[in-house]
């Protein structure tokens, strides 16, 4: 079986198509009016207009590709200094250079660092990689007294995770943490998958504030 073909369709950069991850193909800029389905062992990613977008509009995946879902992770109680039951014990300090969160970072953010760490792990464990995620699904609650849920944060911790490469020159994007200047991203990553965040009122766990599931496709072997 030949290797499963990464394209991007939908964006064009002075005329030629940019490859998203592995392989290349052809653009299109007018629509979806006559393009086909994807080939049996293609992953093709809908891209938006832009220069390097953090998200896709959507993906199509061939009959022959393996697909692998995560459930649904939060962060873990990595924190035992914190009370039981409060957002401030799912923080793992050990992500952050000096074990301290760098200025400006909120538990949201915090939180989404851990747990897309354990996105990454739980990949792994499966044979998996970031590189490989195609869709993801992230659940927000508010903090205790905030108007609305931390999306600010929520995407600066997703791009130390995705969407940090330079889809034209292939270098890495540096990205902030809280209100630091930008540095490397944590994991290098070019994946652009389909994403949705939603607000919720409540999540499993008491202290939690951030829920993500995702998918990722296995290359053929």
């Amino acid at each position: 079986m030949e290797n499963i073909s990464r394209r991007r369709l939908g964006a064009v950069a002075g005329g030629t198509a940019v490859a998203l991850g592995l392989g290349a193909g052809t653009a299109s800029a007018s629509g979806g009016r006559g393009v086909k389905g994807p080939k049996p062992n293609e992953v093709r990613f809908n891209m938006p207009e832009g220069n390097n977008p953090s998200i896709a509009g959507g993906v199509a995946v061939g009959s022959s590709v393996a697909v692998y879902t995560s459930s649904g992770l939060g962060p873990a109680a990595a924190n035992p200094a914190a009370p039981a039951g409060t957002p401030e014990r799912y923080l793992d300090l050990s992500l952050f250079p000096g074990g301290t969160l760098p200025a400006g970072v909120t538990v949201t953010e915090a939180q989404a660092w851990n747990t897309l760490k354990r996105i990454v792990d739980n990949l792994e464990a499966a044979g998996a990689k970031p590189q490989d995620v195609i869709t993801m699904k992230c659940y927000l609650k508010r903090t205790p007294g905030a108007t609305d849920a931390d999306y600010a944060g929520w995407n600066r911790a997703y791009r130390h995770f995705f969407a940090n490469v330079d889809l034209d020159s292939g270098k890495p994007i540096p990205m902030p943490i809280g209100t630091t200047p930008a540095v490397a991203p944590y994991v290098v990553n070019p994946a652009r998958p389909a994403r949705a965040t939603t607000e919720v009122a409540g999540l499993a766990v008491a202290g939690w504030l951030i829920e993500v599931e995702v998918q990722a496709t296995y290359p053929s072997r």
